[in-house]
């Protein structure tokens, strides 16, 4: 039986996840604040946590963070009031896989849940050490990226976006197959956070070089090309 740390300081809420997940066949233990969410955390494994990011004692993003440096594999869903594209951005960069806006419809959440077991139970492969396309260089050990020489100073979601995109050069890639693949969700987050990761990117990554390899095709998604110029970018 998968077991889930809920880390909700709403009572309510918390019971309603308890119940609901022991319905479906998952073990919970609950935590009423950050401190005690972090404690359970250390003291016993988990296979998922769902974390509130208003938290007392200790807040929710200082709780992710400090989870995702023990556990850098261990699916973590934030599950906060708080909906802003601001919100999620900072909740991603705090290493959340998935953030759901409350509130929300449980068959979602239980969707979610399944859709991060199943992408966790996979087993990692490597492959090769390093990665090039045109003069972008990555360092798939240290994950470090360079740009004809420079070092690019990238967070990991950025890195992780920059690096689907380029295994899969030359191609367009709609924000639903980048929804699933770099931030494992299925669902209409319903804010641009995928779009202002692009221009994170394109700020790092192609402001200070000739050659633009992020190229945005509408209504389509995003390609990552040094050779295809797309038709709606010409000037």
């Amino acid at each position: 039986m998968q077991t889930i740390l809920i880390i909700e300081d709403d009572k309510r809420v918390a019971d309603l996840l308890k119940n609901g997940l022991e319905e479906n066949g998952y073990q919970t233990l609950t935590a009423y604040d950050g401190e005690m969410g972090l404690r359970l955390f250390r003291a016993q494994a988990f296979d998922l946590v769902i974390s509130d990011l208003i938290l007392p004692k200790m807040g929710g993003m200082e709780v992710c963070r400090a989870i995702r440096r023990q556990a850098p594999q261990i699916p973590l869903l934030i599950l906060t009031a708080l909906g802003s594209t601001d919100d999620k951005l900072d909740g991603f960069e705090a290493g959340a896989d998935d953030y759901l806006v409350k509130p929300f419809d449980f068959r979602e959440l239980l969707a979610r849940i399944r859709v991060l077991l199943k992408h966790s139970g996979e087993p990692v492969v490597e492959h090769r050490s390093e990665l090039n396309y045109a003069d972008l260089h990555f360092d798939l050990l240290l994950k470090n990226v360079s740009r004809n020489g420079l070092p690019i100073k990238l967070s990991p979601k950025e890195y992780n976006l920059l690096l689907y995109m380029t295994e899969h050069a030359e191609r367009v890639l709609s924000r639903a197959e980048i929804a699933g693949n770099v931030w494992n969700t299925h669902f209409d987050t319903g804010t641009n956070f995928i779009d202002v990761y692009i221009n994170y990117l394109r700020k790092k990554i192609d402001r200070d070089f000739g050659v633009k390899l992020i190229h945005t095709r509408p209504g389509m998604g995003f390609v990552l090309s040094d050779k295809w110029e797309i038709p709606s970018e010409k000037k």
